[in-house]
């Protein structure tokens, strides 16, 4: 068996909810999280329905505090930006982490709140999908080095080159978050991983082996097991998860 990676998702919605707004608290368990062996970590982003502190600032601020655990985005949505933008935020965080970046984006859940979120930011909710699609595409191309000029149904520009470029040639690897047969389909087609929701372990096998079937490109995160522990003291939380719980899963490593 592989290394198992741990990753930790920090608390960004949590944090806001019970009143607290000082996001150096939230850098401090990213810090201690790395100290702890832990191999990635994690924020959230959903500036209306679910307010938190902004998923690429706040990694930004763990990239200058961190020397080693890859930083995500679970997750990012990029129908809500325009991928000129978010290319170039996305780029300079590879750049300012040096080459540490995955970039979990989604479409957003059907739900009426995400569709109020929308609302809010002036975007169309029936054709996020279709959005999200082609903002990867944008995005891909302007990594590759400029100039690139882009024409689809939602963006269009001409001669954009973007700098700096990201750390890495063709930009942070994308994992896309779903489950059912659609999303499963676009993760097999537009990913370099997978992001699963399925909460049951059968679910979840029957859709990572729909993605193998149906991939035509490298399924890099459709290896992972997303493990939650829910508690009102995050800092003891993830004591105890370095003490008693990552052990735990270390064992049987390289067998």
């Amino acid at each position: 068996m592989g290394r198992l990676e741990i990753g930790y998702l920090l608390p960004t919605r949590d944090q806001a909810v019970r009143g607290e707004h000082e996001p150096g608290q939230l850098v401090g368990q990213a810090r201690r999280a790395e100290a702890l062996g832990v191999d990635s970590v994690w924020a959230g982003d959903s500036p209306v329905t679910r307010p938190r502190a902004d998923a690429l600032l706040l990694l930004a601020a763990v990239a200058d505090a961190t020397d080693r655990v890859v930083l995500g985005t679970a997750v990012l949505l990029p129908a809500l930006r325009h991928p000129i933008l978010l290319a170039h935020q996305l780029a300079t965080l590879d750049r300012l982490s040096d080459g540490r970046l995955v970039a979990g984006m989604g479409a957003g859940f059907p739900i009426p709140q995400t569709e109020a979120q929308f609302a809010a930011l002036d975007v169309g909710f029936k054709r996020r999908v279709s959005r999200m699609e082609e903002s990867i595409d944008a995005m891909r191309r302007l990594w590759t080095g400029g100039p690139v000029s882009f024409k689809g149904e939602h963006f269009a520009f001409e001669d954009v080159t973007l700098a700096p470029p990201p750390s890495r040639p063709g930009g942070p690897p994308i994992w896309l978050a779903g489950g059912g047969v659609h999303a499963l389909r676009r993760v097999a087609r537009l990913a370099d991983g997978w992001l699963p929701y399925p909460p049951q372990a059968k679910t979840y096998e029957r859709e990572h082996q729909a993605i193998q079937d149906a991939t035509t490109r490298s399924a890099a995160g459709a290896r992972h097991i997303v493990a939650r522990l829910a508690t009102d003291d995050h800092d003891a939380a993830l004591e105890e998860f370095g003490a008693s719980v990552l052990p735990l899963l270390r064992q049987g490593e390289g067998s």
